[in-house]
């Protein structure tokens, strides 16, 4: 028997880092979905595979090795690219690989099975409408364009990433319109999902706002 705490929302809404400091306040394991998507992205860039050659792909899928550490370091076939994969590069080609069936089968079923028997915490863009549609607890985490592309030029400049804003923003309304339109588990809110608005708070407000939602679903349950 498994508990999991489902986190959805799009690019720079914060997910990654609230999802790790409450997964480690609940003592919950932090499972990154989204990070899977860009190892997969990061791969077919290292192989200079197109988005079209799905047989390429596939035969890339059967052999990928991604793997999540306890203290958060991400490794794809060996090599740890836990920065790797926030570069400009894969962010720009994970939306259109995340659409595709083949990429998402396999992804399906590896985030699964990482989740299997534990207390979990995952974030992504549809894991209480696809992944898992009965997560025990379900929340829709969004912020603004604009405070969105403001905190990832500041993550950005933080790793040494050079990017301007109006770049930055273009890139997360373009990502937006591509998560939410694509035919295959487009981005959107569960219906049964609690929706917080991060734009006017600090970090610290939403972990406690998402504990709190967590306690209380968990108080009803039992």
């Amino acid at each position: 028997m498994s508990f999991v705490v489902a986190i959805d929302g799009p690019a720079g809404a914060g997910k990654g880092t609230i999802t790790k400091l409450v997964g480690q306040k609940l003592g919950l394991v932090n499972i990154d979905t989204g990070a899977t998507f860009r190892c997969v992205a990061l791969n077919m860039l290292q192989e200079h595979i197109d988005i079209q050659e799905e047989k390429r792909i596939q035969e890339m899928l059967d052999k990928i090795n991604i793997e999540m550490h306890p203290d958060g370091k991400i490794y794809l076939n060996g090599e740890e690219v836990t920065h790797r994969i926030r570069e400009n590069d894969v962010n720009d080609l994970v939306s259109p690989v995340s659409v595709l069936p083949v990429v998402r089968n396999k992804l399906l079923e590896v985030q699964r099975k990482i989740a299997e028997g534990k207390n979990v915490i995952m974030e992504g863009r549809d894991i209480g409408t696809v992944v898992f549609p009965d997560a025990d607890v379900k929340i829709y985490l969004d912020a603004t364009a604009e405070e969105r592309a403001r905190r990832r030029v500041m993550q950005n400049q933080e790793k040494g990433i050079e990017c301007s804003y109006d770049e930055v923003l273009q890139g997360i309304k373009d990502r937006d319109k591509r998560d939410s339109t694509r035919k295959i588990a487009p981005l959107k809110k569960a219906e049964d999902a609690v929706y917080v608005d991060s734009t006017n708070l600090a970090i610290e407000q939403v972990v406690e706002k998402i504990i709190e939602i967590i306690k209380e679903t968990t108080k009803k349950e039992s």
